[in-house]
């Protein structure tokens, strides 16, 4: 079965997230048709850039929404190229038959290693004696911290926070953990409550997932557990850190310093109220934006592509049963299952 697939990336993005080598690649199995504008579309705007195709292959910045579903009789799934789908209505999706689905996290080894250079920036202050040569002063010698012995408490243990902990242990730090679901845990790491992790951390990294529940995890109450002396790093969903909360914590000195790669500016960046403090370190949502993360996740989609067109679900699809139009395109006699074996290995 031969697919029609929609790439909604702009140009900047899909230099970045979907570099040429992957869309060589995908373009072997499918027919590919790109973001003709330097927009980021969405709703009736998007369904009419992608009419007549297939599949929809979603960056981070667009989010697919009720009104593309109610605009696009033609789509038959829309895939994520990122573990996260909050960009994505489903509901609206299942209510049209259309399946969603959802990338790997082939990023687990970046975002551990931007939360290690948080780490060290924030125990050293590199960023701020940088900024301070560059703007023509000579920084002051304030006393850093050395990370050997300090404790790093980590907040959703998943793929992310495991790698994390251990490059932690590597470098002689104690490390805890919070997860209601932790699973086995490696020797040397204890799971403990929110309040301990809290109240013991030398650093607290945010790793948990955004759900309702987890929306302002991190706000006054949290805040005023952590030792004076903490850091605390969010590489996890803006959402999940109450920003007012945080920026009253750090005027009122009740944490030492913050660093944070997510926020509650567009495309998930951090806050410019937040970021342009001298005691934040901010980075523009870049966790994943490696090669080898990037090209790892758009890969997967390529592979989940080749999949649907052998009439396979993909095992990241998150509603197969309500994927109405999948199945009567599958069931479909004009749409007999094609040997496509000599695929292989060809990804």
């Amino acid at each position: 079965m031969m697919l029609r697939v929609f790439l909604t990336h702009t140009p900047t993005a899909l230099s970045l997230q979907f570099p040429p080598t992957v869309r060589t690649a995908l373009a072997r199995h499918c027919d590919l048709v790109l973001n003709p504008t330097d927009n980021v579309l969405a709703g009736a705007a998007l369904a009419r850039a992608a009419a007549g195709c297939d599949l929809v292959i979603a960056d981070r910045q667009t989010a697919i929404d009720k009104q593309f579903f109610e605009s696009s009789p033609d789509t038959l799934a829309v895939m994520r190229c990122a573990v996260d789908i909050s960009t994505i209505d489903v509901d609206a999706a299942s209510q049209h038959g259309v399946l969603v689905t959802r990338s790997i996290p082939t990023f687990a080894t970046s975002v551990s290693e931007l939360a290690l250079g948080f780490i060290i920036d924030g125990a050293r202050g590199i960023s701020r004696a940088v900024a301070g040569y560059r703007s023509g002063q000579k920084p002051s010698l304030p006393m850093g911290n050395q990370i050997s012995g300090q404790t790093l408490g980590i907040c959703g243990f998943g793929v992310i926070g495991r790698q994390l902990a251990t490059m932690g242990q590597a470098l002689g730090m104690k490390v805890i953990i919070t997860d209601p679901a932790p699973g086995p845990l490696p020797d040397g790491i204890t799971d403990v409550a929110f309040d301990t992790l809290l109240g013991t951390s030398d650093f607290v990294v945010c790793l948990a997932p955004s759900t309702p529940q987890t929306a302002g995890m991190f706000g006054t109450k949290a805040f005023s557990m952590m030792k004076p002396t903490a850091m605390l790093i969010n590489l996890a969903r803006g959402e999940l850190v109450d920003e007012a909360a945080l920026e009253q914590a750090l005027d009122k000195k009740l944490i030492a310093c913050a660093a944070m790669d997510v926020g509650s500016a567009a495309d998930q960046c951090p806050a410019p109220c937040l970021a342009s403090r001298e005691d934040v370190i901010a980075t523009p949502h870049i966790g994943g934006q490696t090669p080898q993360a990037s090209e790892g996740q758009a890969m997967h989609v390529v592979s989940q592509v080749i999949q649907l067109a052998q009439q396979q679900f993909p095992d990241e699809a998150v509603n197969v049963s309500a994927a109405r139009r999948l199945h009567e395109r599958f069931a479909a006699p004009s749409s007999p299952r094609i040997d496509t074996s000599n695929d292989k290995g060809t990804i």
